[in-house]
């Protein structure tokens, strides 16, 4: 029998990036607010602190900052005609557990999602028609977001200023800025903070890009150029380029996190109480199902609680944030077979990839030094940047020289026909190691009728409670996409002098064994059709008012980017929204 505490006017179940800001945001507003987090607290002092923090083998290999998926795994197939089996060794994609969630061990890489992305089938259908798009793919399922860029500029731009982002503008108020980024949708001023020295690699890409008529560009950084106080007053440090960023916490107060941009407020306001090793089981409903009354959950000695609440925040990793609604009963399961549901639809993945160039041993790269958005980047396939008209699909990537650390465990080059073991392999080791630039390509991806999210039917987790299953593979049209832009990475790698160029570039059928990218969307998604969505466009479920699910599972369909920027944006967004109006007349905020 759960004991049941003291209500509260709000809860989130997680305290990563969206829980932190949804707190933060309501305790200024007045509101006790709960944060149950099921990993254990964390703080750059002690917990990560050099040299401790810069172990490979516990947080590279053994990825220590993740979920644990021995309590709490998900399954996986391609198809739904297969067997899912869970996933017991984290490869693919890397959720986060403990305080501050996965954008503690991020890189730091800070994209604006573009105009296109919010009215993504509006967009395409007057650009392309509806014969081009069925062309591309009649499985496809793109929609709009019930947002427009317009009405999130406001608040990407204060989620800039909360990181302190690194970067050079490439368009303000419609003016094309030199040295950034020409396809960037319209901001109203410049970054927080210059952009970050240019390494290296990236001199060697930009060089490469231009002479081939592109548009190289800083990659905005949530790695700090220079010491910056953010708005809350909290001060954060520039990066050294120790080369141990992603997968990893930053000891120097230099990367953009929960712990260094907003929890140190937020831990002392009296109205937050934060609770971590508290695993949430479900989301309680009324005999009507139509009113959350709070959450129950376990805490870390096995004991159960019943956390009464006028709002409930679903901020965890988008895949958990979707097994939480489907455990909670809140909102219809997708059904493929059919078509109709809600949750567990449009999930969405990224398509990565990119060139290795192998340049010539008088080139020393230095790459062991470096941050964790280090890169000299181009956007001129970046979603549809280009024209489409006489291709097979839409989409697109951005491409660009982001070394990230070259540590010695993750990074050994080789080229084709080398042995993959044994005296040859360490000899070629030697000799690429500090030869060899990568390229990235990152993009869309597509959502389809045939991808989704639902229970396991047969895996459940250490509570006795089912396992999200994710039935995925790469949507043709996205494998054409990322084919098509890496044989111009080929062509760039040649620019920069690559004596071999390895090409890149997405395959099929998409395995869960080597890492690609952490950036899962879609589940829950966002929009103005109940039919084909779970929240509003202010994240507001459609079929319980007081409860909100925030972050990436609520994209429609997946954006060139790394999401955090407009995960943040639209946070921001919806919670301006629910202190302004919701909470003077809770209810629906966008009528059915």
């Amino acid at each position: 029998m759960a004991e049941r505490l003291k209500p509260v006017d709000a809860v989130t179940i997680g305290v990563g990036l969206t829980g932190s800001l949804a707190a933060l945001e309501l305790t200024q507003a007045g509101l006790k607010v709960v944060g149950l987090e099921r990993g254990a607290p964390r703080f750059t002092v002690p917990d990560f602190q050099s040299p401790a923090i810069h172990d490979e083998l516990r947080f590279s290999i053994r990825k220590a900052m993740m979920q644990d998926n021995t309590k709490v795994a998900v399954t996986f197939r391609n198809s739904s005609d297969q067997t899912a089996l869970p996933i017991r060794r984290w490869e693919s994609f890397l959720p986060g557990q403990g305080l501050g969630g996965s954008f503690v061990h991020w890189n730091g890489q800070s994209f604006r999602a573009q105009v296109a992305d919010f009215i993504y089938r509006t967009h395409h259908l007057q650009r392309y028609g509806k014969k081009f798009l069925d062309a591309c793919g009649p499985e496809l399922t793109i929609q709009d977001w019930g947002v427009t860029y317009d009405e999130l500029e406001p608040h990407f731009d204060r989620f800039e200023y909360l990181l302190g982002v690194s970067g050079k503008a490439g368009n303000i108020k419609g003016q094309i800025q030199p040295g950034g980024n020409p396809f960037d949708a319209p901001r109203a001023r410049e970054y927080p903070n210059p952009p970050l020295k240019e390494t290296y690699f990236g001199a060697i890409f930009r060089k490469g890009a231009e002479s081939l008529g592109y548009h190289p560009y800083p990659q905005p950084s949530a790695n700090l150029s220079r010491p910056y106080t953010n708005p809350l007053g909290l001060k954060l440090q520039a990066c050294v380029f120790c080369g141990f960023c992603e997968r990893y916490a930053c000891e120097h107060y230099a990367k953009a996190s929960p712990q260094t941009t907003i929890l140190p407020v937020l831990l002392k306001n009296p109205n937050y109480e934060l609770r971590t090793n508290c695993e949430v089981l479900r989301i309680n409903l009324d005999s009507t199902g139509k009113k959350a009354t709070g959450v129950t959950y376990v805490d870390g000695a096995g004991r159960e609680f019943e956390q009464p609440a006028e709002i409930v925040f679903v901020t965890a990793f988008p895949l958990n944030n979707v097994r939480t609604l489907l455990l909670s009963g809140i909102g219809k399961p997708y059904d493929a077979r059919t078509g109709e549901g809600v949750v567990g639809r449009n999930y969405s993945y990224q398509t990565t990839g990119g060139a290795t160039v192998f340049l010539d041993e008088s080139i020393n790269v230095n790459a062991f030094m470096s941050s964790g958005a280090p890169g000299t980047m181009i956007d001129d396939f970046g979603g549809d940047n280009f024209d489409h008209s006489n291709l097979d699909f839409i989409g697109g990537q951005y491409v660009g020289s982001i070394m990230t650390g070259a540590r010695p465990i993750e990074f050994h080059p080789t080229p084709p026909g080398t042995p993959k073991w044994g005296l040859e392999w360490k000899r070629a080791v030697a000799q690429h190691y500090n030869h060899t630039i990568l390229i990235q390509q990152h993009g869309t991806s597509q959502p389809s009728r045939l991808n989704y999210l639902d229970l396991d039917p047969t895996y459940k987790d250490a509570w006795g409670q089912r396992l999200l299953r994710m039935t995925f593979d790469f949507p043709e049209n996205d494998v054409r996409m990322s084919q098509y832009i890496a044989d111009k990475v080929v062509e760039i790698g040649g620019a920069m002098g690559g004596k071999i160029v390895v090409r890149g570039g997405t395959k099929r059928p998409y395995s869960s064994t080597f890492y690609q990218s952490t950036h899962n969307a879609g589940g829950a998604v966002m929009g103005d059709d109940p039919k084909t969505s779970v929240v509003n466009r202010y994240q507001q479920c459609w079929d319980v008012p007081n409860v909100f699910s925030l972050g990436a599972s609520s994209f429609p369909q997946n954006i060139t980017y790394n999401y955090s920027v407009t995960i943040g944006a639209i946070t921001l967004f919806a919670l301006d929204t629910i202190k302004n109006k919701y909470l003077k007349s809770p209810g629906p905020l966008v009528p059915i």
